[in-house]
């Protein structure tokens, strides 16, 4: 009779501790009651099952990181290129995530990727290189769109790395390099002209005043005696204009 009291316990004990389950704080349980599922979700904490009637599922709440390999694509002006991306989702309603597909992890990657290829196959290469956060958001809606009959949500796609052929490479690096030089002859061109418009003032300038010459060139010669001594030797013409500058002074002070 002990025995059999003893046996008794234990099978209760057993089944006790068979229907009894932990669920974690970034978990939600989902309950099957012969083969149908409970309305309500599991939460975190220590709960207890009916052990051969219910099974319970844990579904992980966390944000997921989904790296897309790199494929190859051929955008919409005839460049291949390799893409590769990720994306990050939650499981927002842990009954559709089990119900609605039977593996939602794979599902996700395999739409995930294709859409991609899709997006980009139809914009051209200079659209792919310069609008990324546009194509980054066009991603993410028509992928969030398409997971929600799954009770996913997604955050956040991103193409991470884009690489173009070798020939394709050395072309936009030609490119790049014309354009740069008809930026600097532009620079040059622009620099030439207010330097012509300048000089032809300062032309004008000394038309007016033929004194200016000398005096600039006389500006000129006590620079350079300052930098380097020097003998400077002065030709008769100079120093008849020197002498031009001098009647003139005298004809100022008077």
């Amino acid at each position: 009779m002990d025995v059999l009291l003893i046996s008794i316990a234990t099978l209760i004990i057993v089944v006790v501790a068979n229907g009894i389950r932990i669920v974690n704080q970034y978990e939600r349980g989902v309950v099957f009651r012969l083969g149908r599922v409970r309305k309500h979700v599991v939460q975190p904490g220590l709960r207890v099952i009916i052990p051969i009637v219910d099974q319970m599922r844990k579904v992980a709440m966390r944000t997921i990181t989904l790296p897309i390999e790199t494929q190859k694509i051929i955008t919409k002006d005839n460049v291949s290129i390799d893409v590769a991306a990720v994306a990050y989702y939650q499981i927002v309603d842990p009954i559709k995530s089990i119900v609605e597909i039977e593996n939602v992890v794979s599902a996700t990657y395999q739409i995930a990727q294709t859409t991609v290829r899709n997006v980009v196959g139809q914009t051209t290469l200079d659209h792919v290189l310069s609008e990324t956060t546009a194509l980054n958001e066009k991603v993410k809606a028509i992928l969030d769109q398409a997971t929600e009959k799954w009770g996913i949500y997604v955050s956040n796609v991103e193409l991470k790395d884009i690489q173009l052929p070798d020939s394709m490479q050395r072309a936009m690096a030609k490119e790049a390099e014309a354009e740069r030089e008809k930026r600097a002859k532009i620079i040059a061109a622009e620099g030439e002209a207010l330097s012509a418009a300048k000089l032809g003032e300062a032309a004008d300038t000394i038309a007016a005043h033929p004194i200016a010459l000398q005096l600039r060139n006389l500006q000129v010669l006590s620079e350079i005696a300052v930098e380097k001594n020097s003998t400077i030797i002065f030709p008769s013409q100079f120093m008849d204009t020197v002498d031009s500058v001098k009647q003139f002074m005298k004809k100022e002070k008077i």
